[in-house]
């Protein structure tokens, strides 16, 4: 059960925005990332709980941000209710969506194990549902994966296989690298794994 830290950032100017304290693990029943997020003051920023089925679907997820709270899954799309922070509204939302994305990295491992390209696969189009901060505002996404390159690293445990994805935003065209080993994000833009105390996780 992978265990660490991460921080985010601004990926334009590098502002610092959160560390997010993470663990994660795959189950009988497909993988559960669960993290908390601190503030640069060190104030509670929010929090993450998101379950994938077998096929890489998200089952169940609930996000808070800000006071806001969305709680979503995988259903005729995607299906999602979001709270105000006064917790008197409550706003439903479907969208024709494959899955959910955000800041943080748990919705890149999520994104390419509900894709499982390899490397010989062609670029794959993907809509996602983007629920961003800071009060997990909905915008549907398109964007474009693909496997551009996968190398074993050694380490004291074995090979570490490190998959980089070329992940591109289809309506601006704007391109960007994704490096992740097993269920941990290595590097992405806003990203830095800062700590991991165990191994990530190898999906079968």
């Amino acid at each position: 059960m992978p265990r660490g830290r991460y921080s985010l950032h601004d990926p334009h100017d590098h502002t610092p925005l959160a560390e997010e304290h993470f663990q994660c693990a795959p189950g009988p029943s497909g993988w559960r990332y669960v993290s908390q997020l601190t503030a640069p003051d060190g104030g509670h920023r929010g929090s993450v709980d998101l379950a994938l089925d077998d096929l890489g679907r998200p089952i169940r997820l609930e996000l808070h941000a800000g006071g806001w709270q969305v709680r979503g899954a995988a259903l005729d799309g995607v299906t999602w209710v979001r709270t105000d922070p006064a917790g008197l509204e409550a706003t439903e939302g479907n969208v024709p969506a494959h899955a959910f994305t955000g800041t943080s990295p748990a919705f890149l491992v999520a994104t390419a194990r509900l894709l499982r390209l390899t490397p010989s696969s062609a670029a794959t189009r993907v809509r996602l549902l983007a629920l961003t901060d800071p009060v997990l505002a909905p915008r549907t996404v398109d964007q474009s994966w693909a496997l551009i390159d996968r190398e074993a690293h050694a380490t004291d445990n074995g090979p570490l296989l490190v998959d980089e994805y070329q992940v591109t935003a289809l309506d601006t065209g704007e391109r960007h690298s994704v490096y992740i080993a097993g269920d941990v994000v290595l590097s992405a833009p806003g990203i830095e794994l800062e700590d991991l105390q165990t191994p990530p996780s190898t999906f079968p």
